[in-house]
């Protein structure tokens, strides 16, 4: 963990996914920073050949949504990948050798996805694996390093109660619907920014993004095409704003908000049911002492006052004597 502005903590990433992401978190806390629905963000998902580029897995499909925090969806990038490897993991993403014939390397997404990333928070739902591949593959070719970040999966369990966490199971307990294009980069960040657009917009409360500011480069490229997306998208922002939403206007959420949100340290791994229990307590833990020095504050306050009015009153005897 390290700290932010104002003395705030901010997650560090995983630590090869740390070098490109530094995680910030949403709270409902008041006066930690500014609004979350002030700032905008770039949804990344890829689709990998496997889990660990440290074991040779690589890229082979990336998109982004750039979005607004109230939801307003401002472009779409996808493209597969060429990764220079076996194309493993088929039965997962679909994506076959002879479908990356063609397409570009990473190395030669780093100026679309700099002008992506730019003056906004970079999302995923469980960033910390996005993190790794583009720490793996893009920050050595130039992509810049230390953007600020947020991971949905962490802020859900954070501040909601629900009983599965993935992101289709969370989209349809919270939205009721299923998100279409599973298993695709794009299909997935769609989804995934659905999912923050209303995070944001039924919060019972302002959320407010707690995490390095977000940076505004001079590198990053325009969308020059050429590239090999497998999923029609909306390529210009004329054709994004006809939509207007990543998939749809944000539903109402069922009320699911914890009554005090949980520290995103404590809701990592596979947060099993002795984890949630461990970071409630925490929770309850940081609110009573939180209530304790509140108290132990205004009781200073008041007895400070009543020291000024005995003060006073003896000045005011003494003049009269």
């Amino acid at each position: 963990m390290t700290i932010g502005r104002g003395g705030t903590p901010v997650l560090d990433a995983e630590p090869d996914a740390g070098r490109v992401v530094r995680m910030g978190a949403l709270t409902r806390r008041r006066g930690a920073a500014r609004s979350a629905r002030e700032l905008d963000y770039a949804v990344v998902d890829v689709e990998t050949t496997g889990l660990y580029p440290g074991e040779g897995a690589r890229i082979c499909e990336i998109a982004v949504v750039r979005m607004r925090g109230d939801g307003t969806l401002l472009r779409e990038f996808t493209t597969l990948v060429d990764p220079g490897v076996p194309v493993a993991g088929q039965e997962f993403h679909g994506i076959a050798a002879g479908d990356v014939v063609g397409a570009p390397k990473a190395a030669e997404l780093v100026g679309v996805l700099t002008g992506l990333f730019s003056g906004a928070v970079v999302v995923g739902h469980k960033l910390g694996f996005e993190g790794r591949f583009l720490a793996s593959e893009l920050l050595p070719a130039g992509l810049p390093g230390g953007l600020p970040g947020l991971c949905t999966l962490l802020a859900l369990r954070s501040q909601l109660d629900l009983p599965r966490y993935s992101l289709p199971r969370a989209c349809h307990t919270l939205s009721g619907h299923w998100p279409t294009g599973q298993h695709t980069a794009l299909g997935d960040a769609r989804a995934c920014a659905q999912l923050l657009t209303e995070l944001l917009a039924n919060a019972p409360g302002t959320l407010r993004y707690t995490g390095p500011d977000p940076v505004e480069f001079d590198s990053g490229e325009p969308d020059q095409g050429g590239w090999k997306p497998r999923t029609a998208y909306a390529a210009s922002p004329s054709a994004a704003a006809l939509r207007g939403h990543p998939e749809r206007p944000p539903a109402v959420w069922p009320h699911r908000w914890r009554p005090l949100e949980l520290d995103p340290r404590d809701c990592g791994g596979s947060f099993s049911a002795q984890q949630r229990a461990a970071a409630e307590r925490d929770a309850e833990c940081r609110s009573a002492a939180l209530d304790a020095a509140a108290a132990s504050a205004a009781l200073a306050s008041a007895l400070a006052a009543t020291s000024a009015v005995r003060l006073l009153a003896r000045r005011v005897r003494s003049g009269l004597a």
